[in-house]
């Protein structure tokens, strides 16, 4: 091309949004911006896109081109501690992009690839928008000089430029900003935004709140929202999307209650809620429930030794005179399961001549009348387990039962449109001594004498309110974990610690009286108030980006890699980038390979603890005061929520019917073994083995359809794999269980038992 193509134009480029591949290490996401460079000219660069691999700039550059311009496009990435990270580039030829367009950029889309500083690995993407405004005698002139170049013809660049009017179309109209909003431009031509309200600013445009909100001040001019629709206030921003979100919630909600309500009354946490004694020699327990018996076994006879006695509260036992042992499992219906299992090996079944069943273990050489398939079943069906949950069970319940005070009572009155509020001016107007008394609950307009009913039930819907994430007291553990902690930026309400303490206190009451709440806490938060350590496997649960980066850190060599890391971290609340130091000067102290163990397990111990350390305190504060930690020292993380949010009663044929299978077929004989094992068992081991696969026991609303893993929905799972002398293993991110290919039923049964039971964190991931 002559020198009369090498006239500079008008270029208008839109840098859109981007998305990159995550480097490895990185315990942030750090802040991603642009770079756009013409001709090694200084470069234009984007706004910083806060803790995200997918940017949106959506930033706009008026660069001066010519038909031969090279525009580079570099992204790094922004850390405070450290220098930017180069993330990759990748050039564009201007006369390359007009001939491929024919010769107009009027709104033309470009998905540029980024590549490393080797120009080997695919980093991510970059996605542009092109603006060029050129008239038709210099555009035309243009493009023949590229054909010339090029040695093609030129395209049908005048009927395009005709058709569009060669300039870019109009942007789209605007929502009108809110009252007390302004826009304007800094010095480099960004628009930004003043909230005269709050004297604050923004980069994004502010949408008006939705109808029936106001905003106001409070006393020391923080602003907040008021809801005229409902009388309700919150500090969050409302939009039109999350009030929509927010109603649908409550629909379904309203919709669900009854249900929700029936089923927290038909949990329990041990066989029989009654059941808060033990026969004084009960030394050997079975796994079903107090009410063992059935119609049938009734009209059989007792085995020679046994008795049936009944408690003071109703409940029935069973007395084997013999060993002297008492069980709350009926010996009828233990015989009855034994006798569909075959012999121990060397055993053979005989009969006398009157037709009496009697036994031969030729290892021995010896006769018997006991069925050695009874005390075989006892010894392998997690007996073991379950005598020592409910001795454990039993010593809190009587623990509770002699701190509590027999005369008197405690009349709570509380409204059902303000179930909080009034429980919340109530309870921290009681002395805690006096809330070990008899609870006597009262709703405003209802008439109703509280026998124990309308105290659960007034549990259930303080519970529910109480630990709404709506009342930034509480948020879920991650987008797809609704299982509740701290959240950080609870102080935005000035008198948050007194509300920490109550729910501390309503928490203890429920474990006091024996009642269940509505919702759950993460297990890491029952390990806290078990004052039990943290450990680097309890993050996945909460944060598995974080867990990964710790685990890359342990796993790899931080020098070979160049990566360098501080004893110090910044974490965000409320649009607040807050430093946290490890430990002192820990701004100054780099990690190396010899002390990285010493910064992954302080990583570990602040994550936990990062903004919330004063909400603990008062939480545990109003907890102590109505149950000692020490009550507690037998439990652990899991038996404590049995405990607190109860047992459900499982629907079997749902489990079945939403559970997918990997390496396994439905028909498959272990599959077949494993749901006969979930029929057998009780709805306390059902609860357990949840548990184990999903890291809850609790189901949502809709049942096993609607459970949640890392990547949103996600069904119980099934997978073969190992070997068969291996226990089971599970990933509760995926609600997957890892089943090896057993011989028999009684080797999955065995195996599930001790995974489920006599494990503290074995083999799950």
């Amino acid at each position: 091309m002559g020198s009369e193509h090498n006239t500079l134009h008008q270029l208008k480029l839109f840098v859109n949004n981007a998305k990159l591949k995550e480097p490895p290490g990185l315990f942030t996401k750090g802040d991603p911006y642009a770079e756009v460079t013409v001709d090694g000219q200084p470069p234009h660069k984007t706004d910083h896109a806060k803790g995200t691999w997918e940017p949106c700039w959506n930033h706009s550059f008026d660069l001066l081109v010519s038909e031969r311009s090279e525009i580079e496009i570099k992204v790094y990435i922004k850390y405070r501690f450290k220098n930017d990270l180069y993330v990759g580039s990748n050039s564009l030829n201007l006369a390359q992009l007009l001939q491929q367009n024919g010769g107009c950029l009027h709104n033309i889309d470009k998905h540029v690839v980024l590549f490393d500083k080797n120009k080997t690995n695919n980093v991510g993407a970059v996605f542009l928008t092109f603006n060029m405004e050129v008239d038709v005698d210099t555009l035309s002139n243009m493009i023949e000089g590229m054909a010339t170049t090029s040695g093609t013809s030129p395209g049908p660049s005048s009927a395009r430029l005709q058709e569009n009017g060669g300039s870019t179309s109009a942007e789209d109209e605007e929502e009108p900003l809110p009252q007390g909003w302004e826009m304007k431009v800094d010095g480099n031509g960004r628009r930004y935004y003043v909230d005269h309200n709050s004297r604050t600013t923004a980069w994004s445009r502010p949408k008006p709140l939705p109808t029936g909100w106001e905003q106001r001040q409070d006393p020391r001019g923080r602003p907040y929202y008021v809801d005229h629709n409902s009388r309700t206030t919150t500090w969050q921003r409302p939009t039109t999307e999350n009030v929509l979100e927010f109603q649908c919630w409550r629909r379904q909600l309203s919709d669900n209650q009854e249900a929700n309500r029936v089923n927290l009354e038909n949990r329990y946490a041990n066989s029989s809620s009654a059941a808060e004694t033990t026969p004084p020699s009960a030394a050997t327990t079975g796994s079903g429930s107090g009410s063992a018996t059935t119609a049938a076994s009734t009209e059989e006879p007792l085995p020679s030794g046994w008795e049936k006695r009944v408690m003071d509260n109703g409940r029935v036992y069973y007395v084997n005179h013999e060993t002297r042992t008492t069980q709350w499992e009926d010996p009828r219906v233990q015989i009855k399961k034994a006798s569909n299992l075959p012999l121990p090996p060397g055993w053979e079944e005989r009969y006398t001549l009157d037709n009496t069943k009697y036994f031969v273990d030729h290892n021995t050489r010896s006769t018997t009348f006991q069925d050695p398939r009874v005390a075989t079943s006892a010894a392998s069906s997690g007996i073991h387990y379950e005598r020592s949950y409910r001795w454990k069970f039993g010593q809190f319940r009587h623990l509770c039962s002699r701190a509590s005070l027999p005369t008197g009572h405690i009349k709570i009155t509380v409204s059902r449109n303000s179930v909080f509020e009034d429980s919340f001016n109530q309870i921290l107007g009681i002395a805690p001594q006096d809330l070990k008394r008899r609870l006597f609950i009262s709703f405003k307009g209802e008439e109703g004498l509280d026998y124990g009913g309308l105290a659960r039930e007034w549990f259930f819907l303080l519970s529910h309110e109480m630990l709404n994430p709506m009342y930034c007291l509480f948020e879920y553990a991650s987008k797809n974990n609704y299982s509740l902690q701290i959240n950080p930026a609870s102080y935005v309400n000035p008198h948050h610690l007194t509300y920490f303490k109550f729910v501390g206190r309503v928490i203890a009451l429920a474990l006091f009286h024996n009642k269940y709440i509505d919702k759950g806490f993460t297990l890491p938060f029952y390990k806290r108030i078990l004052d039990k350590p943290l450990t680097m496997l309890d993050l996945k649960s909460i944060d598995e980006d974080f867990y990964n980066s710790l685990k890359w850190v342990k796993e790899n060599d931080l020098e070979e890699c160049g990566l360098e890391l501080y004893f110090a971290h910044e974490f965000e609340v409320l649009g607040e980038v807050k430093i946290h130091e490890l430990k002192p000067g820990g701004e100054d102290i780099m990690v190396t390979e010899e002390n990285k163990e010493e910064y992954v397990n302080m990583m570990v111990s602040w994550r936990f603890t990062r903004g919330v350390e004063e909400q603990f305190k008062a939480f545990l504060e109003g907890f102590n005061e109505i149950v000692p930690i020490q009550w507690l020292q037998y439990f652990d993380e899991r038996e404590l929520e049995l405990i607190l949010v109860g047992i459900q009663d499982f629907d079997i044929q749902d489990w079945q019917a939403h559970t997918i299978y990997r390496n396994y077929r439905r028909s498959d004989k272990q599959i077949q073994w494993f749901w006969q094992f979930v029929a057998d068992i009780s709805d306390e081991q059902r609860s357990r083995l949840l548990q184990f696969v999903t890291g809850t026991c609790r189901l949502p609303i809709g049942g096993f359809s609607e459970l949640m893993g890392s990547n949103g929905a996600q069904k119980f799972c099934i997978e073969r794999v190992g070997k068969e002398n291996w226990l089971p293993r599970s990933h509760t991110c995926f609600n997957r269980l890892d089943l090896p290919p057993y011989r028999s039923y009684e080797q999955l049964k065995e195996k599930l038992l001790f995974a489920t039971e006599e494990t503290e964190g074995f083999g799950q991931e």
